[in-house]
């Protein structure tokens, strides 16, 4: 089966505990690195932007701008594809509960936010990026679904795609369905030529699979499972923060997607 080859030029990794991919790195050497702010900064959105947006926004162009940053590129000019395994899940709950309770006060701008590209919307917006864009969601497949997607995309048009992953915590209900019950994304420019700023190469190969787990075993209370996009994520940005390594995640409940990363020469 055909290998697709991309070249990672940037990383953006935001949780509770560790802010940007450095204190990753830091925190898979044995460090404590020091926790991030609250929220997400997300200075790429205008202030008045970054005190209307939800959580969801906020995280994910925060990820996206790190990402941007390490790589050099000009966020304007990057094809992007956003991916969410469960979307904005506290105004999913808010719309909810509203609409059985009262459904006339539903709030529109609350409305206009909970769309699954709004954060792919808010980012190009921000950013002037006229290229093209999406936003996808394939359950708990949604990271391996948005590698596929990003790499299949940076080398058909043979231009560098930024990818960016993220989910909230939940909110009432849907935090007992989703069990999400931690903030976190994450982010990468890929690039179909290895350049001055190649961090890594991965070396994509789809395989059918029948559903089994497709991730070792997490050990007793590791912090990434408690979130959907740092657990399918996690396998893949431990190797990338220590420089090799070989996992395989989940591209669609029949797809498996095995990645082998090579550390730049």
């Amino acid at each position: 089966m055909t290998t697709l080859k991309v070249h990672v030029e940037g990383v953006g990794l935001w949780s509770a505990a560790l802010g940007d991919f450095a204190a990753l790195q830091a925190h898979m050497q044995g460090a404590e690195p020091a926790p991030p702010p609250a929220r997400p900064p997300a200075t790429a959105l205008p202030a008045n932007e970054r005190r209307r947006a939800p959580e969801t926004v906020l995280l994910a162009v925060e990820v996206a701008g790190q990402a941007v940053a390490m790589s050099g590129r000009a966020a304007s000019e990057l094809l992007c594809v956003f991916s969410s395994t469960y979307g904005d899940q506290q105004i999913s709950d808010y719309m909810c509960a509203t609409l059985a309770q009262a459904p006339a006060e539903l709030s529109p701008t609350r409305f206009h936010n909970s769309v699954h590209n709004a954060p792919a919307g808010y980012w190009t917006i921000a950013t002037g990026c006229h290229a093209a864009s999406s936003a996808i969601s394939a359950g708990h497949a949604s990271f391996g679904a948005g590698l596929l997607e990003a790499a299949t995309l940076c080398l058909t048009e043979q231009r560098p795609v930024l990818l960016v992953c993220s989910d909230i915590a939940g909110s009432g209900p849907l935090r007992e369905m989703s069990a999400s019950r931690d903030t976190f994304g994450c982010a990468m420019v890929l690039a179909p030529q290895a350049g001055d700023h190649c961090l890594a190469t991965l070396d994509l190969t789809l395989s059918p699979h029948a559903g089994q787990w497709l991730r070792p075993a997490p050990p007793a209370g590791a912090w990434h499972e408690a979130n959907p996009t740092a657990a399918s994520a996690w396998p893949l940005l431990q190797y990338l923060a220590q420089g090799e390594g070989s996992c395989t995640l989940a591209a669609a409940e029949t797809l498996a997607l095995h990645v082998v990363m090579e550390r730049r020469a």
